[in-house]
């Protein structure tokens, strides 16, 4: 389908062209010298010592679990209001996830105080996720951490360049992980980036990254000796240079697309404050957020999906995020997690609505999607039950 106003598009222009086609000049596609160069440059950005390029976010996850020993027996704290690859990667790692709830039904980031409440001597580690661009509440899950001695993950997938106190999201735990899937702020396709200022950790992920191999192909084209050790278990989660290069170019654009966006969550908080039945959360976020998207909540008499298909009759996008983790079948099944066990979250989760937001928005296209809005919500709201209607 071709959308009037779709949710997320590309801010690709002769600049990512040029990119490629350096590279396919070049002749050597797979990670190297350009993907070098991206990790450096993306490390500077974030201010990490450390950055290690890998294939995709959960990717990332995944090496960040891998190289922090988590493993069968563990348990890890994490939110379930995020995209299944948080959870993922955790039980990937054969640990046990354990899902806490939301602050508040305006701040949907993971809350301190509920980490605090599953916390156990099974507990290694704590996952946070910097739902839609909007940053945690770190320094109290860092306290939390500091005292049952365990590292913290930040998930970072909507959050590239997200700033708390002048300093980047990703960098406040001991791992921070990046995605750069196609509606990122940082858009390669498919790609994604582990930051820490700890050595030993990222040379661990490194290795891990290519099979656990001592030497890279990209070394050996180098010069380096044509045997190698395998001294790790290991995957292939490399990125290749054609990614690179256009990650390099969208770095470029980010913190200018991150002030886009901006400008279109104010144009959109300062509409939807007139529009009955929905508003817009994190009202008083906390430091430089990313704004990856626009997420309402709808009042609870609303029909969200009558609003989904008014929006979508109109050639407008929208998108939900997201479905809690801990509802889906598989974590049901093998976790035996239920519904009523996280109530901030599932209240919030079947109210959330989520608009069109990319760089490329017109502002003019903000009225548009929020005027359809308005029209959909005095028309789409459920009758409510007569007495005689009502079921226990």
């Amino acid at each position: 389908m071709t959308w009037a106003i779709p949710l997320a598009a590309l801010d690709f222009d002769e600049a990512e062209t040029r990119a490629v086609l350096g590279v396919l000049e070049n002749k050597w596609l797979t990670m190297g010298p350009v993907t070098e160069r991206f990790e450096r440059a993306f490390a500077s950005a974030v201010g990490a010592r450390h950055a290690v390029a890998v294939s995709n976010g959960t990717a990332a996850l995944h090496l960040a679990c891998r190289a922090l020993d988590i493993g069968p027996g563990d348990e890890v704290v994490l939110p379930s209001l995020t995209f299944v690859a948080t959870a993922n990667a955790v039980v990937s790692c054969g640990a046990t996830p354990v899902f806490a709830d939301i602050a508040s039904d305006d701040d949907w980031t993971i809350s301190a105080d509920d980490i605090e409440r599953r916390m156990n001597e099974r507990t290694a580690a704590i996952v946070v996720m910097h739902y839609g661009g909007y940053p945690c509440d770190m320094e109290a899950v860092l306290a939390v951490a500091r005292r049952h001695g365990v590292p913290v993950i930040e998930d970072c997938a909507h959050a590239p360049l997200a700033r708390l106190d002048g300093r980047a999201v990703g960098t406040f735990g001991a791992v921070g992980c990046f995605s750069f899937y196609t509606n990122k702020n940082l858009a390669v396709g498919e790609g994604g980036m582990l930051v820490t200022d700890d050595e030993a950790l990222a040379r661990r992920a490194r290795l891990m990254r290519c099979h656990g191999m001592s030497s890279t192909c990209a070394d050996r084209h180098g010069g380096a000796p044509p045997l190698y050790d395998v001294v790790e278990l290991g995957s292939n989660y490399r990125l290749d240079e054609l990614r690179a290069a256009i990650g390099l170019a969208q770095l470029d654009k980010l913190a200018r697309g991150n002030e886009r966006r901006a400008r279109l969550m104010k144009r959109y908080r300062g509409l939807l404050a007139g529009v009955e039945g929905a508003r817009l959360p994190f009202a008083g976020p906390r430091g430089e957020p990313a704004y990856h998207i626009c997420p309402v909540l709808l009042d609870e008499d609303v029909d969200r999906q009558g609003v989904i298909e008014a929006l979508r009759g109109c050639g407008i996008q929208t998108s939900v995020h997201y479905t809690p983790v801990h509802l889906f079948g598989y974590y049901r099944e093998r976790f035996g997690t239920r519904r009523g066990t996280l109530p901030r979250t599932e209240a919030v989760a079947a109210r959330e609505l989520t608009l069109p937001l990319h760089p490329r928005l017109k502002t003019l296209e903000v009225n548009v999607v929020v005027q359809a809005l308005a029209r959909a919500l005095g028309a789409r709201r459920r009758m409510p039950l007569r007495e005689h209607e009502v079921v226990a």
